[in-house]
């Protein structure tokens, strides 16, 4: 067993498509229109595309939003992506106008920040341990 696709709830696709693309740097694997509105719209990173998928799915359910605010008043990423070097993708995502909510700290042999989304989640990334 293996994972195969995760998701991130999203407030307007559109715009979780381009800053998952534009500025995270995934590339759109799968863009599938779903009903009138909708799509199936899946980014991976550019290194690995045939890995996990993640959806960047709409926010449309009623069980969504209070789960994210709570989320988000706490402080509390939705899901963690592994970069080589937190402080130097810190850096890069500001220079960018990415918004973070915790810098860059340091815990054991871990790094990690987290950034907000834009979408409505809160995102952390980083180090994987060595």
């Amino acid at each position: 067993m293996r994972i195969h696709l995760t998701s991130v709830f999203v407030d307007d696709q559109a715009k979780a498509e381009h800053f998952y693309t534009e500025v995270l740097g995934f590339v759109k694997k799968h863009d599938v229109p779903v009903g009138e509105t909708d799509r199936w719209l899946t980014v991976v990173p550019p290194d690995e595309q045939g890995g996990v998928e993640l959806l960047l799915e709409p926010a449309a359910h009623p069980a969504v939003k209070p789960y994210r605010d709570a989320l988000v008043k706490d402080g509390i990423p939705l899901a963690q992506f592994a970069v080589d070097d937190v402080r130097a993708e810190y850096e890069r995502l500001r220079g960018l106008g990415v918004r973070f909510t915790q810098e860059p700290v340091e815990m054991d042999d871990i790094t990690f920040a987290v950034f907000d989304d834009t979408c409505g989640n809160l995102i952390q990334i980083a180090t994987e341990p060595q």
